[in-house]
């Protein structure tokens, strides 16, 4: 048995969770927000046996889009009275996956 923890962009989970669970995966959402952008995104948890994680992890990637966003953190390049907000393009969506043993599985 595996875990699989995926890491999604909030636009992605309903379309993620949906094939999924058309897959006959059960799947726990959790809303939780990200470090660097401060974003909302969701990570989902499902329990996988070992030979269905390569399905899984299909399901996930297909299902989760990267694309590209601006976002503006301070810069002190060029501001002579303290920080300007500098815009940088970031990368953001896809999946961050990660997939661990289960040493013992229950569902009552």
């Amino acid at each position: 048995m595996k875990l699989i923890l995926a890491i999604i962009q909030d636009e992605d989970a309903h379309e993620v969770i949906t094939a999924l669970n058309e897959a006959k995966f059960q799947v726990t959402r959790l809303n939780t927000k990200g470090g660097f952008l401060r974003a909302g995104n969701t990570t989902l948890m499902t329990g996988v046996p070992a030979e269905k994680v390569d399905e899984a992890l299909k399901i996930i990637e297909e299902n989760s889009k990267a694309r590209t966003q601006h976002a503006t953190l301070p810069s002190a390049i060029g501001a002579m009275h303290g920080f300007l907000l500098a815009p940088i393009e970031v990368k953001v969506g896809g999946a961050t996956v990660f997939v661990l043993d289960v040493e013992q599985f229950y569902k009552f």
